[in-house]
């Protein structure tokens, strides 16, 4: 079921790229802020159509956890950046610099090399919880060494990037925890899902994982958040694939590729988070300006 696993997740990343990037257009149309943002959002066919995106993004990342490992589901996620300036680029009236084509290029044939190389293989759903006790100790140990280290009086790229690592590690421990609770459910239903601890696990992780991506956005610049987030979930989901579900990915000389994989992803990220500070703006055409007043 490998196959149909990166399925989902390729469409989990294009999802939640459209859903956010539909969100961001609807809020960039709007002077206000808070509760009385959030009303007036609720009205927008367009809102709604972000928050459709990331309501079945949700939902084919929980398909691909079930029906693959982690190890290879998580770093597919890692399309949503190329995804996100494909659609966020036009929708917003702007136009990506040539430069980032080419890191588009490069994250995705990177990602290619990886995966191909390294075959992640073997998944199961579920972890004793003599593995899941080390693995939250760790995962949120290092998160709040994270969030010290980040603390005011830092450079901002230093803390940007501080605080995206740490985003990043509660991403990849939400979705341990989303495979285990998604296991659960197919299992054995959704009584069994609502009675289990990581169904509220990974409720938790989540809403950790966002807060502190909120703050590393505001902290510093994308060009030194982005690759920390990227790169930072795919090394913590392998790490937490082969440790809790006895994951593995193939060694040997099959780590030369995938090293260069990774290169590939690594160049490609920074390129991207480089071009996104020079993406011009295009005219909007007077009969669009007109409908949308």
């Amino acid at each position: 079921m490998i196959e149909l696993a990166a399925v989902f997740a390729v469409a989990g990343a294009a999802s939640n790229a459209v859903g956010t990037a539909f969100q961001r257009k609807a809020a960039s149309a709007s002077a206000h802020g808070g509760l009385r943002l959030l009303t007036e959002l609720v009205r927008r066919p367009i809102w709604m159509i972000g928050m459709a995106g990331v309501a079945c993004a949700a939902l084919f990342q929980s398909l691909a956890l079930v029906n693959g490992p982690l190890a290879l589901v998580q770093p597919l996620f890692i399309l949503e950046l190329p995804f996100a300036l494909l659609v966020a680029a036009p929708l917003m009236h702007r136009r990506l610099p040539r430069s980032g084509w080419w890191g588009v290029g490069g994250c995705v044939a990177g990602l290619a090399v990886l995966l191909l190389a390294a075959a992640p293989h073997g998944a199961t759903d579920q972890a004793p919880l003599t593995r899941w006790v080390p693995a939250l100790l760790l995962c949120a140990g290092a998160m709040a060494a994270l969030v010290g280290l980040a603390g005011p009086g830092r450079p901002p790229a230093r803390r940007a990037a501080l605080l995206a690592a740490a985003s990043a590690t509660g991403n990849a421990l939400t979705a341990a925890l989303l495979k285990s609770a998604s296991g659960t459910f197919a299992d054995h239903g959704l009584t069994a899902f609502l009675r289990s601890w990581q169904t509220y696990g990974f409720a938790l992780a989540g809403v950790a994982a966002v807060l502190l991506l909120e703050n590393a956005l505001q902290a510093g610049p994308l060009a030194a958040a982005q690759p920390a987030l990227t790169i930072g979930d795919a090394v913590v989901s392998l790490t937490l694939g082969i440790t809790l579900f006895d994951e593995r990915v193939r060694t040997g000389w099959w780590l030369v590729p995938e090293l260069c994989g990774a290169l590939l992803i690594v160049v490609g990220v920074l390129v991207l988070s480089r071009a996104v500070q020079r993406i011009q703006v295009v005219p909007v055409p007077a009969a669009e300006r007109n409908t949308a007043s």
